[in-house]
Parts: C-alpha cells; sequence; structure tokens
C-alpha cells in the first residue's frame, strides 16, 4: 500500500492535533471479513494524528475497537495488521492467480471458493468448525448451539489487547472512552458494555460478535449474549444520546450500504437482504439527530431572551438541560463492496481480499479528509454538519443542487 500511501500524503501531508473539536468518536459497524476496511481507515486518521477519544463497536467493530483502545498511538497500526494478516492467513492458494483476479467471473468464483475454505476450516486465531457438529452434540450445550468454536479469540484478543489500558480510570492518561455492543439472549434488550461503568474482559468482546447460529453466546455476569448487529449494527444512537456538551466529531465506518441497486437474481436477494438488515439506518439517524439538534439550537437562542422569572420555571429548565450546546460534524465513511463479493463477502477472510477490504478504507479516509471542511466546527443553524463525501445523497430533483455538506 506505499503507492497510496505516498499519493495521500502528497496530496494533503499530516498535521500535528488538526482539530479543534473537543471531542474525536470513531464508530465502527459490524461487518465480518469487511472489517478490514475500518483498520484502512484508522490508520488514514492515525497517519494525520487524528485519535478517538472515545471509541464504540458492534462485532468486528468491537474487535477493531477494542485494538485500537487497547494499545499506544504509535503501536496500533501494527496490531490491527496482526490481527488481520493472522485472520486472513488460512486462504493464501489464492495469491497464485493474480490475472483471474482482474475478471469479475473470476473474482466471484475465487472469492466463493475462498469463503468455502473459511466455512470448512475457520479463521485461524478466530474461529473453529465443531467436531461432531451440532446435530450430534448434547442438547443445551455450547456445541450444540452453534456450528464454530470461537474459543480461540480469547487468546488472540489477550495478546493483541492490553485490557489494563481500556480499563483506565478517565482521568488517566492516554485514557479513551471505549463501548461495545451485545444482546442480552434472555431478555432480547440490546446492552452496551461501556468502560465509563464497565470493568472490559475479552469476554465482553467476543459477546458483541457472537453471531448466531455460527457462533455461541457469551456469558457475562451469569446472564448471556449474542452479537449486537442482530438488533442494531452501529453505535451512533448511543453515542449521539450521550450529553457529553462536547465539541464532537464522528467518523461513522460503516460495512454494508443501506442503498444499493434492485436485484436480479437470487444470490443479488441475499446480498441486499443483508444490506438492508445490517445497514442500521444510519443516514436516517443522522437526520433524525440533525433534526433534534436544531429544535435544541432554537430554544437555547429562545432562552436568551426569556425574562427571569419565565426562564425559571421547571418546564424551561426542563428544556434548558435536554438542550445540547456542542456542535457536531458526523463524518460518514460507507464501504460499497463491488459485484463479485456477493452473499460471501462478511465471511470470506483471504488475504487478498483483506489488502483489498483495507486498502479501501485507507484510500477512502484519504479522500474524505483532503475536505477542509470535515475538520472544521460547522456554522449550521442546527449545529450538526454530516458529510459523506464518497456516496452523497441525490438531489430530489434533476435540475437541484447537492446540499452543501454532501448530503
Amino acid at each position: 500500500m506505499s503507492e497510496v500511501k505516498r499519493a495521500c500524503a502528497a496530496r494533503e501531508p499530516p498535521k500535528p492535533n488538526p482539530t479543534p473539536f473537543e471531542s474525536v468518536a470513531l464508530l465502527l459497524q459490524g461487518g465480518g471479513a469487511l472489517g478490514a476496511y475500518q483498520a484502512g481507515v484508522y490508520e488514514a486518521l492515525a497517519e494525520r494524528e487524528i485519535e478517538p477519544t472515545w471509541i464504540a463497536g458492534i462485532s468486528i467493530g468491537a474487535i477493531n475497537s477494542a485494538i485500537i483502545a487497547g494499545n499506544a498511538p504509535a503501536d496500533r497500526v501494527a496490531k490491527l495488521r496482526q490481527f488481520w494478516e493472522m485472520a486472513s492467513s488460512g486462504a493464501q492458494a489464492w495469491h497464485g492467480l493474480p490475472k483471474l483476479l482482474h475478471d469479475g467471473i473470476a473474482r466471484s468464483l475465487v472469492n466463493q471458493l475462498a469463503a468455502g475454505v473459511v466455512l470448512a476450516n475457520g479463521v485461524p486465531g478466530f474461529f473453529s468448525p465443531r467436531l461432531p457438529p451440532p446435530p450430534l452434540q448434547v442438547a443445551g450445550t455450547p456445541g450444540a448451539i452453534s456450528w464454530y468454536d470461537t474459543s480461540a479469540l480469547k487468546p488472540t484478543l489477550e495478546q493483541l489487547v492490553d485490557f489494563d489500558r481500556i480499563n483506565r480510570p478517565p482521568e488517566g492518561k492516554a485514557a479513551m472512552r471505549f463501548s461495545i455492543g451485545a444482546v442480552n439472549v434472555r431478555t432480547g434488550n440490546f446492552a452496551y458494555f461501556d468502560n465509563a461503568t464497565d470493568h472490559i474482559r475479552p469476554e465482553h468482546i467476543m459477546a458483541s460478535g457472537a453471531l448466531p447460529p455460527a457462533f455461541p453466546p457469551v456469558e457475562i455476569a451469569g446472564e448471556y449474549y449474542w452479537d449486537g448487529g442482530m438488533v442494531s449494527n452501529t453505535p451512533l444512537d448511543w453515542v449521539l444520546s450521550a450529553r457529553s456538551e462536547l465539541d464532537t466529531l464522528i467518523f461513522q465506518v460503516d460495512l454494508w450500504s443501506a442503498e444499493g441497486p434492485l436485484p436480479m437474481d437470487l444470490p443479488g436477494v441475499a446480498v441486499r437482504m443483508k444490506e438492508v438488515q445490517y445497514s442500521s439506518r444510519t443516514r436516517a439517524a443522522t437526520d433524525e439527530f440533525r433534526e433534534r439538534q436544531k429544535l435544541r439550537a432554537a430554544f437555547q437562542e429562545l432562552l436568551k431572551h426569556m425574562p427571569p422569572e419565565l426562564a425559571a420555571r421547571p418546564e424551561a429548565r426542563l428544556l434548558a438541560d435536554a438542550s445540547d450546546p456542542a456542535v457536531y460534524n458526523i463524518v460518514q465513511l460507507i464501504y460499497r463492496s463491488p459485484t463479485y463479493e456477493g452473499e460471501s463477502k462478511d465471511y470470506e477472510f483471504s488475504r487478498q481480499t483483506m489488502e483489498d477490504h483495507w486498502r479501501a478504507g485507507y484510500q477512502d479516509a484519504c479522500k474524505t479528509l483532503a475536505h477542509p471542511e470535515v475538520l472544521t466546527l460547522p456554522t449550521e443553524p442546527s449545529g450538526v454538519a454530516v458529510y459523506d463525501f464518497l456516496h452523497p445523497r441525490q438531489p430530489q430533483h434533476a435540475a437541484a443542487k447537492p446540499e452543501k455538506d454532501g448530503q
């Protein structure tokens, strides 16, 4: 990826402390093998010394988040690379087909073969198939309710993540807020494990990525948890609902696109089903948040002109407490997969595809960061600016111009 890095550096040299925001949040969606895209995005941010003060993830996003939060800034990219090279080490055979990789149909076949290897053999340091398979296991045991054993993931996390660093008190040097989501199997309720209130262990990360029926639920304090993506595959709502009152720059890194073409065959239907299910309506959430902030900003302005006796009323104090004076930039980086990846793209862990995903994330982040407004405090009346320079939202009418924020 050295050629890509040189091109990015030529456009926009890294700057120390380049952002005026008080908080930088990095939000990582779930998506299995697609998660190498997030590692590429983080590498581009790190080169510009844009380090998160709050990182939140779901599923594979939780693993990437743990590696980032659980290491010193100088070590984070190397640790991410170590994990992804380990996870993609089981499908080296496809390196011998360079010519085929440039043809869409052939590449699709190669990817399907690589995904088949994962289904049969698992992923090193992550999961392995159960033998005997679940139908031959004793009912009620983990082996009877999941196709794969994820016990190898715990020593991998312990090797790559300093959990003492994640659990360091907020006043500690280089502390970072850390949040990951999971679903309580018994109640069906969504739960966030957050180092502001919880002591984070490898089991929390494993729970966030325990997608059934492939993986077994993970026990934490007497309760069992599945993958958070079953309910919400993005931690955006969790971060936006927290009133930090800090001007915040949010990088939302999605692995599934809500927008896509009409399927033309059953394989296309399977792809769109996954994309719609796991995209979590990110853009709808940001639109709703922007409208809420607009109302809050309007009340803050009205409050300045209220007579003291009116401002002291319980109703006015209630609205004042609910009004967040902070401003937000929400920067969306959404992976758009080529058609050859197909339905198996979230469990196709071959080395070639991992490198493609990482490179795509790095390049997309470079393109986005080349726009200076991303690192500029918003001036919109709502105090919220939303940017997507990779896939801007189409205007409602052909003659209309795109909005300033690229939406």
